[in-house]
């Protein structure tokens, strides 16, 4: 267990989506490497009880108002975050666009796009220094591959804000990252669906899961780790960067 001043020493990391995947892997990793974390996502993760620097707020990110009192309760005496990531996010269902009920997509973007921005705000009003902000995006916002539709669209926007915040805040880092596969529940849905011609994407990710191309979330989440200095050293702030086309 860390004393109160290996705490000072520590970094300091923020994750959305910390209750499964990706997001939970790296609480894990990063608490794992003494770290202190703050968590925050709809369901409590079971790893509260195992670290004694780990906080956590739950609320759904799409809920404003929510969302806003419990990043105020999570964050309000936190001076200084080392990593923002904003990984929590949903796929939404796989069909085409015109099949997609404009109030799915809405939720899509609220979830993956807008919350974003609102944790970034309220982050930023807090008058927390932050170093590096890493969002998670995915090749599907440039791909345009069919079915894809709001999670595309949304991680698309989600590299502009990135970018639109680099612009506005010159001493944070940000970068839109780009983790490739990774086997999640979002690979449960995925892999149950029905082979459809329409979607070709649906082949090749089924194809690559249980391979070394698609990755647990704690190997992934290492992989992610292991490169962020990178992303601030070698890219441009508010630069889309997929893993898979670093050297």
């Amino acid at each position: 267990m860390m004393t109160d001043q290996r705490q000072e020493q520590a970094r300091h990391v923020f994750i959305t989506g910390v209750s499964q995947g990706l997001g939970f892997g790296l609480a894990h990793g990063h608490l794992g490497a003494h770290d202190v974390v703050y968590g925050i996502s709809r369901r409590r993760p079971n790893i509260i009880a195992e670290y004694r620097f780990f906080a956590f707020e739950s609320a759904d990110l799409a809920d404003e108002v929510k969302a806003r009192a419990a990043l105020r309760n999570l964050l309000g005496r936190v001076p200084r975050l080392d990593v923002v990531y904003l990984n929590a996010g949903v796929l939404g269902a796989i069909r085409d666009m015109r099949d997609t009920r404009l109030p799915d997509l809405k939720y899509t973007m609220d979830v993956n796009l807008w919350a974003n921005k609102v944790i970034l705000d309220e982050i930023f009003t807090l008058g927390i220094e932050v170093d590096q902000v890493v969002a998670i995006s995915s090749g599907a916002a440039i791909n345009g591959s069919r079915g894809w539709n709001g999670y595309a669209i949304s991680k698309a926007a989600l590299n502009m804000l990135m970018q639109l915040y680099a612009a506005e805040v010159p001493k944070t880092h940000f970068t839109a990252f780009a983790p490739g596969l990774v086997d999640t529940a979002m690979q449960d849905y995925i892999c149950g669906l029905p082979d459809d011609d329409r979607f070709e994407s649906l082949k090749k990710l089924k194809a690559a899961r249980g391979t070394d191309h698609m990755p647990e979330p704690f190997d992934a989440a290492r992989h992610v780790m292991s490169r962020i200095s990178e992303l601030k050293a070698e890219y441009e702030s508010g630069s889309f960067v997929d893993i898979r086309n670093m050297t």
